[in-house]
């Protein structure tokens, strides 16, 4: 008889409640949670694919070490004391920076990594640290940095009170909200409609979100920065700077006013292509709104100005009063408040206070830009990256120049991979360590709980127990850290006892002296929140809408909001040198590649699930028909898509939902590398977006990859020759 469990869906932003059928060691049935109070029922088609992960016949259960081309299994005791000897052995004989640490989407999703796995990776005092951050949400944290004291301080829409919803380079729709915890994008949308206000998109595609709102602009893909400039421009001139509360405790008010000048809608639409009335009814409509956000995505990010973009996103906020407002963008009072976490972790936030070794490209949040990471790999020299440790993440498909970090990878000393997969990336370890699957382990969403567009917490804990042959990723963070820390010998009592103290500690105590001590904690006497508590009411708890929390939540000098932090003011020069090229006609022939997502598709990680890849192909490349005809291509026909990097052969789509001059491919394909054992992905191969992005293009202020906006050059692919044989299934004899 099936007995249903309840829980969060872990594959993506939205934290949907899940009820989960389980029969025996069975998942049979998987639906969305009504109880649970944040997402009412609602999932999307990503949530089913918890049962083929944990289920799929491809997930490593045990260690694997690599002997040439082929694998072995090893048992753990074997593969710890392989691995923590490989990584002593190379900072002993090179220095700590010669072992890096690669950190992967999913981290933020996982208790286990957000305590244990950062204990381990910042112990190991390299300054070779790289993660998913620079090639996602870092302009977004470079500006809670400088404006706001702390980079987690980042604000979220009150998207379920506001009027009036701007967004620039997201498709939440898809995305289930980012950096915007919020399921049922769709309906909370509508929500803004019915009550009589507006949903504004700007993008150079007409995306699924677009198709629902009430405005869509085209925009040339990188000009963000240059439209929101003009948006204030217009804010500044027709006296709609109205600041409100806010103008107490901000600085740079005017300052802001008199860098808007220069960008009047007349001087930047030959760059972002919108028209001047359009940019003025966009800024009207924003200020006249009785609530209104402005929300700012991926696209605003991976950009080659996503610093400016960023930093403009709020600060359009921050004049008209929005910020820290009931339907503006707002700060959220999670149960355990993961600012203080973080600092005793060793994530401390941080800019620019060292440089990478080759190309000088600046530290952020103690992380270097993964723009840099084969170089780092490649280049001899003192610190020269040696040993690498990647964890819950697919860098070779999700990275900038994914040929090129293939390649460096393969000449490494050493590797290891936290992974249950032998994927493009782990193909290259010498050891992988698998980790149980999502609902072996308990959870509790630390790390995103702290975007959510309400104030909720829930605990799960494991559906299925953990079989003796298997370990938790923080089981095996822990292990390594003692075995580091202390080697095998005399000292070997020493070690256990440390191992036994970490283990028998478990994130759960992390998690309850968070719960105690945050706001919904010991403050509240009696009724304040605590493990047990949660353990009691598994649809999760609803803690309220979110509230005010400024000046007291600011950690900047004299808690003050500073709207124009220096290093952006400096780096308006090279916007406006930018925007002179833009305001020239293109090169002939040339395009402009933007990325997108895709409902049933998270990156690189599901496309191994059969249910999510069925259907029509997904990787297609989006053009606009009047730029298919000028290359005398039709729908369906094979084209050779290349810049800089590389190229690639892709199928063309023809649709008017792309800007003129734009094209779109999803990322997180390219799965025909030989060596991998995802068999249902192999099938459905696809091609690597990244494989045509160039590690070169980026935002030199931040360091983040320049996803966005690479230049490229689209024509009919020659005939292809039959494909050479793939390599089959990796073999892993035991």
């Amino acid at each position: 008889m099936p007995v249903t469990h309840y829980r969060s869906c872990t594959l993506c932003e939205a934290t949907c409640g899940v009820a989960i059928d389980i029969d025996g060691d069975q998942v049979v049935a998987i639906r969305g949670d009504d109880a649970d109070p944040f997402s009412r029922g609602y999932i999307c088609p990503k949530a089913t694919a918890l049962a083929d992960l944990h289920h799929d016949p491809d997930r490593l259960r045990r260690p694997i070490a690599r002997d040439g081309d082929r694998w072995r299994e090893l048992g753990w005791d074997e593969a710890f004391d392989l691995v923590a000897g490989k990584l002593r052995a190379t900072q002993a004989a090179h220095g700590k920076q010669a072992v890096g640490v690669y950190q992967g989407n999913p981290s933020a999703h996982n208790l286990g990594l957000l305590t244990f796995g950062q204990l381990l990776f910042r112990f190991l005092g390299t300054r070779n640290l790289f993660s998913a951050t620079s090639a996602d949400q870092l302009p977004h944290m470079l500006a809670a940095l400088t404006m706001f004291g702390d980079q987690l301080l980042m604000a979220v829409p009150d998207i379920d009170r506001t009027d009036h919803m701007l967004i620039l380079g997201g498709n939440p729709l898809v995305s289930n909200g980012s950096i915007m915890t919020a399921p049922d994008v769709k309906a909370r949308l509508k929500a803004i409609q019915a009550r009589g206000g507006q949903v504004v998109v700007v993008d150079p595609r007409r995306t699924e979100t677009a198709e629902l709102a009430d405005r869509h602009l085209f925009i040339r893909p990188g000009t963000d920065a240059v439209f929101l400039l003009s948006l204030l421009h217009v804010l500044y001139a027709e006296r709609l700077v109205q600041p409100g509360r806010l103008a107490d405790f901000t600085d740079g008010v005017d300052e802001l006013g008199r860098l808007a000048a220069r960008f009047a809608p007349e001087v930047t639409a030959a760059a972002t292509g919108i028209a001047p009335d359009d940019v003025r009814a966009v800024a009207r409509a924003f200020a006249a709104a009785p609530r209104a956000v402005c929300y700012g995505r991926l696209g605003v990010c991976t950009q080659e100005f996503g610093g400016l973009a960023a930093w403009l996103c709020y600060a359009v906020n921050v004049v008209t009063g929005r910020l820290d407002a009931p339907g503006g963008l707002m700060f959220t009072t999670p149960a355990v408040d993961i600012l203080p976490l973080a600092r005793r972790i060793g994530f401390e936030g941080g800019y620019a206070r060292w440089t990478s070794r080759v190309r000088g490209l600046p530290e952020f949040g103690g992380e270097l830009p993964v723009v840099t990471l084969a170089e780092e790999i490649e280049t001899p020299g003192p610190g020269q990256l040696r040993a690498l440790i990647t964890v819950a993440g697919n860098p070779v498909l999700s990275s900038p120049n994914g040929r090129r970090l293939d390649a460096a990878l393969a000449g490494l000393d050493f590797m290891v991979s936290i992974d249950p997969y032998l994927n493009e990336t782990t193909r290259h370890a010498h050891v992988i360590l698998p980790p149980t699957s999502p609902l072996e382990r308990s959870h509790y969403d630390l790390a995103l709980a702290a975007f959510a567009v309400r104030n909720v917490a829930k605990y799960s804990p494991p559906l299925f127990a953990r079989g003796d042959d298997q370990r938790h990723d923080w089981e095996i963070c822990a292990e390594l850290l003692t075995r580091l820390q202390v080697p095998a010998g005399p000292l070997g009592v020493v070690r256990k006892a440390a191992r036994r103290a970490l283990l028998a500690l478990g994130p759960e105590a992390i998690l309850e002296a968070g719960l105690r001590t945050g706001p919904h904690g010991l403050r509240k006497g009696t009724a304040g929140l605590s493990l047990a508590k949660l353990r009691a009411q598994p649809h999760g708890v609803d803690l309220g809408a979110l509230e005010p929390r400024l000046p007291a939540r600011l950690n900047t000098p004299g808690r003050r909001v500073v709207l124009c932090p220096p290093i952006y003011v400096a780096d308006l020069p090279r916007l406006e040198a930018r925007l002179a090229e833009w305001s020239r006609p293109r090169a002939a022939g040339e395009l402009t590649l933007v990325g997108r997502r895709h409902l049933r598709s998270n990156n690189s990680w599901l496309h191994n699930s059969a249910r999510l890849v069925k259907g029509k192909p997904r990787c297609t490349l989006l053009m606009h028909p009047a730029d298919a005809a000028a290359r005398g291509l039709g729908a369906g026909d094979r084209v050779r898509l290349a810049s800089r990097a590389g190229a690639i052969v892709v199928p063309v789509e023809l649709t008017d939902e792309m800007m003129p001059g734009v094209v779109s491919l999803p990322h997180g394909w390219g799965h025909d590398r030989p060596g991998t054992r995802t068999t249902v992905a192999t099938a459905h191969a696809g091609a690597s977006i990244n494989d045509v992005t160039d590690e070169t293009f980026l935002d030199l202020l931040s360091g983040t990859a320049a996803l966005s906006g690479v230049t490229v050059m689209v024509e009919r692919a020659a005939a292809v020759r039959p494909a050479p044989e793939r390599g089959a299934t990796a073999e892993i004899s035991g």
